[in-house]
């Protein structure tokens, strides 16, 4: 798996048209609030050039990509926590995620009703966000309630996760998320325990008419979103869903039309692996040629138990050659032959693009 993703936003905001774009699933989307109650989960192989351009080369009978999961759940409106709406329980599917899609509705078409009179994107990313961090917040001071029950029986600890609390509530109460890089990886493990949904990478999708797909108007959301220091990407829904169920000619053909030079998942899994910080390593075993995803400055022995714990537990040792010099040797033999295949131990940090065989044994 190469991450996870969860997609939220109001009602009506595109999300499920934007998760049907995203994953080819058809699941329902209406012009009704609420018309996702259950979450929606679709997993999708990640698209990587590369790793065709090595099928191409070694023709494996078998070859297998890495894949991102996306998790589209029901629409959250103002008051949420107090209820109104289908409240915010449904947050409890994206409490474990990598990263957050804010789906921000910025089209305007009438048959499809706003759950307001107009169409403002500043104002529906704060109204979504408050919500969220209202949700956080009760958590928080949950936990601290029942630590301060605990704090008898393992003092230590109790410390150590009621100091990160005091300092994580008082951010959520400036109406702040989290910025987990202001902690040492430590009390990121702590923090993480904690599942909340303001301590994730948040990035987001303008949903936006098929008019503006070449010409995005700039009404001051995309400022706001990067004073935030995030990132956005823009997409239209309603025509990217229509091209997802075309054959490979017909979606070029619209794509050409629409001056598109590729598909929005594209775009998204960029994101989300530079927000991550993920790369992409591959594997030639037997029949099947496989790509792998890990965060950057992942150990080849770390690596190796991405693929399997035995392979971590038993590591020797991992040849290895790049992508790029693999392609230009156009073989193993000829890498071989030109130095290119290197040994590396465990404590070798893999770089994105390695091509791995690694040695064990257990």
């Amino acid at each position: 798996m190469g991450f996870s993703c969860g997609i939220i936003g109001l009602p009506n905001s595109g999300k499920s048209t934007i998760f049907n774009a995203l994953t080819t699933l058809s699941v329902p989307a209406q012009p009704y609030p609420f018309c996702t109650i259950e979450p929606n989960v679709g997993i999708v192989p990640v698209p990587d050039e590369r790793l065709i351009k090595l099928g191409s080369i070694l023709n494996p009978e078998k070859i297998t990509p890495t894949t991102i999961e996306f998790i589209d759940i029901a629409g959250l409106i103002k008051d949420a926590h107090k209820g109104e709406g289908l409240g915010n329980k449904f947050l409890s599917h994206i409490r474990n995620v990598d990263a957050i899609a804010h789906v921000i509705r910025c089209f305007s078409t009438r048959n499809i009703p706003h759950v307001y009179p107009d169409i403002d994107p500043g104002r529906d990313m704060e109204i979504v966000e408050t919500e969220i961090i209202i949700s956080d917040l009760e958590i928080v001071e949950e936990r601290l309630d029942k630590i301060e029950r605990l704090a008898k029986v393992s003092k230590d600890k109790s410390l150590i996760e009621r100091d990160l609390l005091f300092k994580i509530k008082e951010t959520l109460e400036k109406g702040a998320f989290v910025r987990m890089e202001t902690f040492d990886e430590n009390e990121r493990e702590v923090i993480h325990s904690f599942n909340l949904i303001t301590t994730k990478p948040v990035f987001y999708i303008a949903n936006i008419d098929e008019e503006n797909i070449n010409n995005i108007p700039m009404n001051g959301l995309e400022a706001l979103i990067r004073s935030k220091g995030r990132r956005i990407v823009y997409i239209c829904g309603k025509l990217e869903q229509d091209l997802a169920s075309l054959s490979d000619d017909e979606k070029s053909s619209y794509m050409e039309l629409y001056g598109m030079k590729r598909m929005s998942i594209e775009e998204v899994i960029k994101v989300g692996y530079e927000m991550l910080g993920l790369i992409t390593f591959y594997t030639i075993v037997g029949k099947e040629m496989r790509a792998w995803t890990i965060p950057k400055n992942t150990t080849c022995a770390k690596a190796a138990g991405k693929i399997h714990s035995d392979m971590e537990r038993g590591f020797i040792k991992a040849e290895v050659i790049n992508y790029e010099d693999f392609v230009q040797c156009g073989s193993e033999h000829v890498a071989r032959e030109k130095g290119m295949l290197r040994i590396e131990g465990r404590d070798y940090i893999v770089k994105d693009g390695d091509i791995l065989h690694i040695r064990f044994n257990v």
